[in-house]
């Protein structure tokens, strides 16, 4: 056999390497497939039969006939005072944990080790036991009650270890180059954290952020405990209140007839998100714009 016969038949698609790298690309593309389906299907079952409900009405009046008639007014109320005072109990404490492991202490050191040993422990704790710290804590020892308060303030303690530790990783993937770099121009530790490493790690820390939002909006077993069912406008933090997670799973489980709000609340909850997402992001891009001096053009072909 000559050699051009020889070169060939190496370099027939289904001989040897080329029909195993095509099996890898078919099994890749398959679970492609497979996972955008399980994403696509929950969406567009959501979308379908909630798009029906989903009006101004819907977004401006309160519940009637235990959620199956009405709106969801209160509900998108209790959900944004419970989620915005855990953010604002979490935001706080995790960067504050982020700059001592990242600033104050060695890597090495037992106080660093411990923290970060606690942190990864705390964020594999499931929600239901931080719902019943909550209920011992906030509910009962400082006796606020089924609450806004004590509701945000639990979800506060929860969605802190992931955060913190988000927090961690965006000041760690910027390494040392640009502590070493202001200190060589003579600036001090607080300017080079404020003015050099916090304007590079803003993208990764709105990042974490939108998860710890995210989860925030999303759970439910721990407000069970926590902030309540009231359905009803909320006067103060004090006050008991139904988040929007809490609505649906109230309306899907223990309300007959109720499948029609719960699905026109869940695509509710769905474009919150991914509207809180977006104006995160562009603000995240604005000020890191002010704070680099950088200019990000953004290009669209339109085919």
């Amino acid at each position: 056999m000559s050699a051009i016969e020889h070169a060939s038949e190496r370099t027939l698609p289904w001989r040897g390497g080329a029909l195993r790298e095509r099996g890898v690309h078919a099994a890749v593309l398959l679970l492609t497939l497979a996972v955008a389906a399980a994403l696509v299907f929950p969406l567009w079952s959501v979308l379908s039969q909630g798009a029906a409900v989903l009006s101004l009405e819907f977004l401006t009046t309160a519940p009637l006939n235990a959620g199956r008639a009405g709106g969801i007014a209160p509900i998108l109320v209790s959900t944004g005072l419970i989620v915005t005072l855990s953010l604002a109990a979490a935001l706080p404490l995790a960067f504050s944990t982020a700059v001592l492991l990242h600033e104050c202490l060695a890597p090495n050191h037992p106080l660093a080790i411990a923290v970060r040993g606690s942190l990864d422990a705390l964020a594999g704790v499931p929600s239901i036991v931080f719902g019943l710290f909550g209920v011992s804590l906030f509910c009962r020892q400082f006796g606020l009650g089924y609450s806004i308060a004590a509701g945000g303030l639990t979800l506060g303690c929860m969605v802190l270890p992931t955060l913190a530790r988000v927090f961690c990783s965006a000041f760690e993937a910027l390494g040392d180059q640009y502590r070493v770099a202001g200190a060589a121009l003579g600036l001090s530790r607080a300017a080079i954290l404020w003015r050099v490493t916090l304007p590079m790690a803003l993208p990764a820390l709105s990042a974490g952020a939108v998860l710890a939002l995210a989860r925030a909006l999303a759970e439910t077993a721990l407000l069970l405990f926590t902030s309540g069912y009231a359905d009803r406008m909320p006067a103060s933090l004090s006050d008991s209140g139904r988040s929007v997670s809490v609505h649906i799973y109230e309306l899907a489980t223990n309300v007959p007839g109720g499948a029609r709000s719960a699905h026109g609340s869940a695509l509710v909850l769905l474009l919150a998100l991914g509207a809180l997402s977006v104006a995160v992001h562009a603000a995240t891009t604005g000020m890191h714009r002010r704070l680099t001096g950088s200019r990000i053009k953004l290009q669209a072909r339109l085919a």
